[in-house]
């Protein structure tokens, strides 16, 4: 009889046994256990729902913060967070309420806030504009918004030195399509040349922001949420108008991430009103630091369009993986899963799975997705009607709600956490850790 190795071993009084790869580096660990927040893991986290656009002709100011409870409770939601598991948090501080005048602040709600995120040792992605701008400010109309939000963004990085996560002007796209487009916020308007102002505003603001953030700190990391749409056109004929749209959902990204952008859409940009020095500052590179793609997706962002010209909700036909699979390969950017949530409690659940599997696949794919997030910790008001009116409707769409007990989403995240939480941003992430120096020239090889 043939004698083999593990005979030889046995006869030898030789160790047979075999642990696996009980020290790493090989196959490693399987990543389940609550996220440690090192350099190499994986960026779970939540939100604080923060909106503070204007209403009804700019008379009525909507404050997610203040309707939402989060000022009266910012202790016990932050610390809501640590007890999730949980190490990092989109946070918003409030704009419009800050900066009160050219070179005048307030911050006493904000050095609070930020206090108890560091005593709690919670990791901020810092959203600095969101849907809205100081009443002083006027709309996203105003071409003196970029050179006065980059001076904001400047003393905000100066305050707060141990922040290295941003996003400076959260969801570009949205904020001028409702503000501008919709008519929904702000300046209320729904013409084309407005929206392409509002863009134009929008991206020049996140890149001089970019820029005086990354002079306070050269390896700063910049998360820029985006939602991610798509309108699907049921008709037999496909209209130029879809085709045009579907086009300037990628508009914001391409200004600032300076992405040749296809004729129509160009000629779209110079009959509404961007010059040719605009354009060619837009082009002339990408913002400083370490960038993050970060893509938004709630099923309402798809859309069918029917041939009476209806508008439908149209829910994962295409999903979160293969919308921002086109954005990935569009940019080539790491990407984080930046906002996601239903309308609906008892299908929140189900809803988290299906966006984690979505993450799964991707990652599976060789697509780096760095992390994910649950929009937002506690309910939010009237986003059923994207706040346009004042209803004080409840939306359950929270990890808790607004009396700060869990609803059964939470219990689903911690049960995600435990199984994952310790995953690495791409396998042996180990071995290629999140560096503190600063950005250096980035070429596609």
């Amino acid at each position: 009889m043939a004698t083999g190795f593990l005979d030889v071993l046995q006869k030898s009084g030789g160790d047979t046994g075999y642990e696996g790869d009980q020290f790493g580096g090989a196959s490693g660990g399987t990543g389940t256990g609550l996220p440690t927040g090192g350099r190499d893991s994986f960026l779970f986290a939540t939100g604080i729902e923060c909106s503070y656009p204007k209403i009804q002709n700019n008379t009525i100011r909507r404050d997610q913060l203040a309707e939402c409870g989060h000022y009266d409770n910012y202790k016990q939601d932050l610390a809501l967070i640590k007890d999730m598991g949980l190490k990092a948090v989109r946070y918003g501080l409030p704009y419009y309420s800050i900066h009160t005048a050219p070179g005048k602040y307030d911050w006493s709600f904000a050095d609070d806030a930020m206090r108890e995120i560091q005593r709690l040792e919670l990791t901020p992605i810092l959203d600095l504009l969101h849907f809205g701008v100081p009443d002083w400010m006027g709309d996203f109309q105003n071409p003196e918004l970029p050179m006065y939000f980059a001076e904001y963004a400047g003393e905000v990085a100066k305050r707060y030195p141990w922040v290295r996560f941003y996003t400076p002007v959260n969801e570009i796209f949205v904020t001028a399509k409702i503000s501008a487009k919709e008519g929904g916020w702000n300046e209320g308007r729904k013409d084309d040349r407005s929206f392409v102002t509002a863009i134009k505003n929008c991206v020049a603001a996140s890149i001089l922001a970019n820029h005086r953030i990354a002079k306070e700190r050269p390896d700063c990391v910049i998360v820029q949420s985006e939602s991610a749409e798509y309108v699907h056109e049921a008709r037999a004929e496909q209209g130029a108008e879809v085709r045009l749209l579907n086009k300037l959902r990628f508009l914001s990204l391409d200004l600032l991430y300076a992405h040749p952008i296809d004729s129509d859409v160009c000629m779209y940009l110079v009959d509404n009103g961007l010059t040719r020095a605009e354009f060619d500052w837009f082009m002339a590179g990408e913002p400083p630091g370490y960038q993050i793609m970060g893509n938004d997706y709630y099923g309402r962002n798809e859309k069918i369009l029917l041939p009476d010209g209806q508008l439908l909700e149209s829910e994962d036909v295409l999903g979160w993986y293969n919308i921002t699979r086109t954005y990935y390969e569009r940019y080539r950017k790491p990407v984080m899963h930046t906002e996601t949530n239903t309308l609906f409690a008892d299908r929140n659940v189900a809803w988290l799975w299906k966006q984690w599997m979505n993450i799964l696949r991707m990652r599976q794919d060789g697509v780096p997705v760095l992390g994910f997030t649950w929009y937002s910790l506690i309910d939010q008001i009237d986003w059923d009607c994207g706040l346009t009116e004042k209803n004080n409707r409840v939306n359950p769409c929270g990890l808790y709600d607004l009396q700060r007990q869990p609803r059964p989403v939470a219990d689903a995240y911690r049960q995600l956490l435990q199984e994952f939480g310790r995953i690495t941003v791409v396998p042996h992430g180990d071995m290629f850790t999140l560096t503190d120096k600063p950005a250096t020239l980035k070429v596609v090889v």
